[in-house]
């Protein structure tokens, strides 16, 4: 049976100082794509909030046009929330309809969102990010219902 050899120190150390290269070149690897990965989750936050600017804008400018269209023979059409059969005329779900939360371009989108299965949180975030309402209570009950 040949015993086997140890290899000579010079080649053991080597092999060690290889190892120790490679174990760096792999931290610092991961370390790069885990600082690229946060980079393009940001790039991708900022992007969509700057699409959401832009469509809220676009939605506006429409719901502005088909309501000046409408202003001279009262025929425009309009976007407004469901009243609730117990809610007092003139309100949605039984509250006044909010000053900054009744924009026709907000609860059109808001509609489009729901309809494509986005959440309550993410509806309200790009109510927020894109129309910046803060209350955005009226029109999210109004189309998806009263927060359970």
């Amino acid at each position: 049976m040949a015993s086997k050899k140890s290899p000579p120190p010079a080649e053991s150390k080597v092999t060690e100082r290889l190892a120790s290269i490679v174990d760096a070149a792999e931290r610092t690897a991961l370390s790069v794509i885990d600082d690229a990965e946060k980079e393009a989750k940001l790039y991708l936050e900022e992007a969509r909030a700057r699409a959401d600017r832009m469509v809220a804008e676009r939605l506006r400018e429409e719901a502005d046009r088909i309501e000046s269209q409408g202003s001279g023979d009262g025929a425009a059409p309009r976007l407004r929330a469901v009243d609730s059969p117990a809610a007092p005329e003139g309100t949605a779900g039984g509250r006044a309809p909010a000053a900054n939360g009744g924009s026709a371009a907000a609860r059109l989108l808001a509609t489009q969102m729901a309809v494509s299965g986005s959440s309550r949180r993410e509806i309200e975030a790009r109510l927020r990010d894109g129309f910046e309402i803060e209350d955005t209570g009226e029109i999210l009950d109004a189309i998806l219902g009263p927060e359970e």
